[in-house]
């Protein structure tokens, strides 16, 4: 399995960008999930982000807090998760993205080294700021984890550096303040703040929040590394997964996008 930081350099020396896919882990059946996952990669993604289902998603829009409720009462939890992730095959990076709660009564350095275990590349803690994730951060290290922080268009000069220099995986641009969602227009500030960021790291930046289409996926690659879709896409598989019956539709609807990236 590619780390981020190779699957980065081998878009680049193929003049491409990334195509970062977000969805719930149990918002489909577990046993269902190396499917899905087969199907996106099948269908040009080149990161994976695997949603771990949190009560109190307080950062995300209704479709990806029904998931994770539609997740929770299913019964999965992040033990569940991360071991279906482990018999899962990684032929391209595939991080965790969730709430910080659930880590620490995980345990921070038990959370990295499973996430290890099972094949992870990296993982994305939605609340936690990086001027407080020293313990997370040596966790990560210790176990060859990388970690990706978020910036929006609101971050201080401050918050922006810190995210800068702490994110070893990649930087997460958020397109847009508020919650995410399949909006019809990326912000075009977006693009102030993916300059202002790479002013500051050689780090990839993919922006996310709100990207559904492939114009808003070619809109941000004009200046970011990558775009992050997840609200449309956890939508698409909500109502067309069915079991896979409908694999093809999700196969061709990440076709689209990909091919936005080039």
């Amino acid at each position: 399995m590619p780390t981020l930081s190779e699957k980065f350099q081998t878009l680049r020396a193929q003049n491409e960008k990334a195509l970062v896919l977000f969805l719930t882990a149990g918002d489909q059946p577990l046993s269902e999930l190396p499917a899905v996952v087969e199907a996106l990669i099948e269908g040009g993604a080149d990161v994976i982000e695997i949603g771990i289902p949190f009560s109190d998603p307080f950062g995300e829009g209704p479709t990806i807090q029904a998931s994770s409720q539609r997740a929770l009462d299913s019964g999965v939890n992040s033990r569940s998760i991360l071991n279906a992730l482990a018999a899962i095959p990684k032929p391209i990076p595939i991080a965790t993205m969730g709430y910080y709660n659930p880590i620490l009564r995980f345990g921070l350095r038990e959370f990295a080294q499973a996430s290890r275990d099972a094949g992870l590349a990296g993982t994305i803690v939605s609340d936690l700021v990086p001027d407080e994730a020293d313990a997370w951060d040596a966790a990560c290290e210790a176990a060859g984890i990388e970690t990706i922080f978020l910036v929006a268009p609101t971050s201080t000069q401050h918050r922006i550096e810190e995210v800068a220099r702490r994110s070893t995986g990649f930087v997460y641009a958020v397109s847009r303040t508020g919650v995410t969602g399949a909006e019809r227009a990326v912000p075009p500030e977006v693009q102030d703040l993916v300059r202002k960021v790479k002013q500051l790291t050689d780090k990839p930046v993919c922006v996310g929040f709100g990207l559904s289409k492939p114009e808003h996926v070619r809109m941000v690659c004009e200046v970011a590394d990558g775009a992050v879709v997840g609200s449309s896409l956890v939508n698409l598989l909500h109502n067309e997964w069915r079991g896979g019956a409908g694999r093809q539709t999700i196969v061709e609807a990440v076709r689209e996008l990909k091919e936005a990236t080039r």
